[in-house]
This record gives structure tokens, sequence and C-alpha cells, in this order.
């Protein structure tokens, strides 16, 4: 995922699997189990959990710092002890994206697109600049300067990022149908849905998302193999530590792809093995890694 102005941490940038920054990881911990218990973790659970994942307990707290800055964390105090909570901003975009983490949907070619068409004056720079990194953000492909396109289903949250960041005045959303370069809705055809893949090809990186599909496979196959056919037991502490790892990875991957059509895809996507890997992994991973949580912070 691209990092997202004002929304540092919550969605990762790097490109290889694990290669992760720590503030993406206490992003992760605090979306998976703070939630549930009013949004705030102590400091202290915090650098024990992050301590698993081989994060020494300054970089926790300059991470926590920088993503306080941010506004992605406010500083609290509870029953007399030090933690953070997650701003309600940030609690929103969290709950927006459980659906794309964990029941991520893929479009079909009926269902159409979402345009959204802009003009932001040049004086107003920095808003051009926050538009496009919210779009990218949300996985849009460019189809030029100022028109933007993904696959129509997610329209709604389009709609809520215009509406949270002041941009709406600046955008015009439209549902719209890929008709062909001749002028006719022969996008059903054979020879049109193949016109339309070859688009989608320049509105997105897909050989970058195979790269990155194939890099997650290759990254937690084993974690699933291990878990699921006699490689050794895992202990909860080591099913948190993969299970975190899988969740920050996979939350860039939803992002950058947002649904595309599997019928305008390359024929071995791997997006397809690597979804359901995913579902492998959570299914496997959450409930010995919520144990683990909430021994570490009943300790």
């Amino acid at each position: 995922m691209n990092t997202a102005s004002g929304e540092e941490g919550v969605s990762g940038s790097d490109d290889a699997p694990g290669r992760t920054q720590p503030r993406q990881l206490i992003v992760t911990v605090y979306g998976l189990y703070a939630r549930d218990t009013g949004g705030w973790m102590s400091v202290a659970s915090l650098i024990r959990l992050l301590a698993g994942l081989g994060v020494e307990a300054p970089t926790v707290r300059s991470s926590v710092s920088r993503l306080k800055r941010a506004g992605i964390l406010e500083a609290r105090t509870v029953s007399g002890a030090a933690g953070y909570r997650i701003s309600a901003d940030t609690e929103r975009v969290l709950r927006d994206g459980d659906p794309r983490i964990f029941a991520s949907r893929r479009a079909t070619v009926d269902e159409g697109w979402v345009l959204v068409v802009f003009s932001v004056p040049e004086s107003e720079r920095a808003r051009r600049h926050t538009l496009r990194t919210q779009l990218a953000r949300l996985g849009f492909g460019s189809v030029s300067a100022g028109v933007w396109i993904a696959p129509g289903h997610v329209h709604d949250e389009a709609e809520d990022m215009l509406a949270r960041h002041g941009l709406r005045s600046y955008a015009d959303l439209f549902r719209a149908d890929y008709l062909s370069v001749a002028g006719t809705a022969e996008a059903a055809s054979g020879a049109g849905r193949a016109e339309l893949a070859a688009k989608v090809r320049t509105w997105w990186d897909t050989a970058r998302l195979q790269r990155l599909y194939a890099g997650f496979c290759a990254t937690y196959r084993p974690v699933a193999e291990r878990t699921g056919s006699g490689g050794g037991p895992m202990t909860d502490g080591e099913a948190f530590s993969a299970y975190i790892g899988v969740i920050t990875d996979w939350r860039r991957l939803v992002y950058l792809d947002p649904g595309i059509a599997r019928e305008l895809l390359p024929a071995a996507w791997g997006g397809t093995e690597a979804s359901e890997l995913f579902d492998r992994l959570h299914a496997q991973l959450s409930g010995p890694a919520r144990r683990h949580v909430e021994r570490l912070r009943a300790g």
C-alpha cells in the first residue's frame, strides 16, 4: 500500500514481504488487538509484543512518537499506565479496511467502473498531491493526469475519502461502462475484453502486482506448510510473529489491487493463490496469536 498523507503507517510502501517499518507493525498490532479494548494499549504491553517481532524498545518508542505526530495515535494514561489509543480517524480507516483484508472482493466486468475526474488549481498543489496519494492508496489506476479509475465497488470508499480529506469540491465521480475504441458496447465480446484487458495493463502495474503476489506466497507458504502438516508445533508467540507479518504484507497487496475483474488479468494470476494462502494462514494463526497477546497483556 502506499503510505497515505496524514495516515503514515496505516499502509505499507515497501515492495518485499517482510521488509516492514516498525510503525507499520505497530499499526497492525493496534488494528488487530486494541480496537476491541477501547483502542488503547499500554506502552509496556506494546514493547513486550514488538520484542517478539525483533523490534527493540527504543525503536518502539521512537516509532510511536512518529505515529503520534502523524495523528495516528494519541497519548492516554489509563489506571496510572502510560499508553496510546488509536485516533478516531485512524480507527475509521482501519474499520473501513477490514473488508478488504478479510473479505477482499474481486469485481466482474459487468459491474462497471468508478471514475474520479478532478482538477485542482496550481495554487493548491498540496491538495492535488493529497488527492492523488489517497486515490493510489485505494488502488485506483491512472487513465490520465486528472482521470483515475477503479472497479465499481470502490465507489463508496472513494466518496468517503474525498469527504474525509475535504476534497469533494475538486472531484466528480462517475459510474461507467467500457466501450471499445470503435465506440460500441463490444466489451462483453472476446475482442472487447482483450482490448479492455490491454487497457488495464496501462492503468495498473499488473507486472508489479504479480511479483508482489509471488513474493507473498514464497515468504508465507512455508509457514502454512509448517502449521498444517507436521512441520513441528508452532508456539503461540511464533504464530503471533508470523500473523503480524502476514496481515501487514497482505494489507499492502489488497490496496494495490482493488479487485480488478479476473477476466481482465493475466491467465496465471498470482493473486488467486495468494488469496487462498492468506485465508489458510488466517485460519491457522489468528487464534494462537490472540492467545499470545492476551497472555502478554495480562502479565
